[in-house]
Parts: structure tokens; sequence; C-alpha cells
């Protein structure tokens, strides 16, 4: 909330030469492409709400502001994008090392050359603790990996490291909308195809962030870090009925 993020920011000031602050991508008032960190940022209708859910992107702004007003070059923002890994709580990311775990026929999203992006919470940390080493200032976005991978290339990934056996089957868009399948949260990953607002949500600009130290490990890494201490919630990911629906769909219309 900004009201608490300017009252710790001000008791802090006189005390410390530096102060950090994690917001996130979703600050950006747009993603119909891929945003800088010099790209506008989200406005709160009402600068005085601390309903999040609505207005987190607007909220992380406005947190933002007040870290820029009160230390000026002495503050660091950091705006990561999906932050994955060991301990991830959300299904965002874990859904999809799980599933492949399973194995199976996985219901596999096109278009499969659709870039991906996250920010393993390790590679995350460990470059913020240089960056306050070195006393950094200013806006970094933070995700990865570079070069970015396809869906594509991060399923086969997955699957290759945690179970050669399952099988990804494509599934096209014009199905998927037909059947009512919804980005980001039923399907992790997969977004800005059916809604054009958030094309640019996984193609966040992050040349500031690599020129500055940011690394990236390797997809395998991560994924099998996940299975083994990220357990699998139900809050994103299809269900396994619901999959086996669409896939028994999608294969009747196939034959």
């Amino acid at each position: 909330m900004p009201r608490v993020v300017r009252q710790s920011a001000e008791l802090l000031r006189g005390a410390v030469s530096h102060y950090t602050f994690v917001s996130s991508v979703s600050a950006y008032a747009s993603f119909e492409r891929g945003p800088t960190e010099d790209n506008v940022r989200a406005e709160l209708d009402d600068p005085d709400t601390e309903d999040i859910l609505p207005n987190y992107g607007g909220l992380k702004a406005a947190c933002e502001r007040v870290v820029e007003e009160t230390y000026g070059d002495r503050g660091l923002i950091v705006r990561p994008g999906l932050i994955v890994g060991p301990h991830d709580p959300t299904g965002r990311f874990t859904y999809w090392p799980h599933r492949i775990v399973r194995g199976g026929d996985v219901l596999a999203p096109e278009p499969r050359d659709k870039q991906v992006q996250y920010i393993d919470v390790r590679d995350l940390g460990e470059w913020m603790v240089r960056l306050i080493a070195q006393r950094a200032a200013g806006p970094f976005n933070a995700a990865g990996p570079v070069p970015p991978p396809t869906m594509e290339a991060f399923l086969e990934t997955c699957r290759e490291a945690l179970s050669p056996h399952a099988r990804l089957v494509w599934v096209d868009v014009e199905f998927l909308r037909e059947h009512e399948v919804g980005e980001w949260m039923e399907l992790p990953l997969w977004v800005g195809v059916l809604d054009a607002e958030h094309q640019g949500l996984l193609e966040v600009d992050v040349r500031k962030a690599v020129a500055h130290g940011l690394t990236f490990r390797p997809i395998e890494d991560t994924v099998r870090a996940t299975v083994a201490d990220a357990e699998l919630t139900d809050t994103a990911g299809l269900k396994p009925d619901r999959e086996r629906e669409l896939l028994e769909a999608w294969a009747a219309r196939s034959a």
C-alpha cells in the first residue's frame, strides 16, 4: 500500500543511505507491447483506495512514486515479472512442471512459438543483492530467461527433464476460444493470445537489467526445483477433468 510504503520510507529516510522497493511489471499502464522502464505507469482512479486485486498495478505504481519522492537517486525500484521456482505458493508456473510429471497426454496451447517469460526467485534475489551493494538506483525490469524461450521450448524442456514419456498435444487457439479456456490462470503462461491488450505481458524489455548483471539459470534447474520444493495448488491450471474433456473433444474433432 502507498500509505504503508510512505510510513516506512519516511521513517528510514534519515537512517539509511539506500532504499530498495520490489514493485512489479504490473505497474505499467499498458501491455499492448512489451514495456521498457520508461513506459507510462498505471494511475489509480481513486488515490486513496486500498482495494488490492482490481488496483494492483496502480497501487504498485503509486508505491514507486512514494519511493522516488522520498529517496530520489538513492532509491532502487525492481519490477519483476512472474516470480517462480522453489516454494512458489501459486500455480501460475508450478502447474506445468507438476502436470508434466503426471505424464500422459498434456494439453499444450498454440501458438507454440509464443514467447514466455518469468524470473527464478534465486536469480532475482542474487542479482538484487549485487545491485544493492552497488547502490544502483532507478527502475529495473526483471524477467527472463534471455534469450526468451517459446512455449514449445519451455514445455519440451519440462518434458525432457521430468517425464520424457509425457506427450504434448498441441491445441489450436480457435478451439480453446470456442471452449472458453482462460488465459493466464486456467492455462498458465498463455496470455496475450485472446486478449490483445496483454500481448506484451510476457515480452517485457530486460536489456537494462542484463546490462547490470542479471543472469539466468537453465530452465531445467528451475523446473526441477519447482517440482522438488513447490507444491501444486489449485489456484491456477486446468483441472484434470476439464483437461480430459478438452482433449477428448479435440481428438474427436481431429479424427
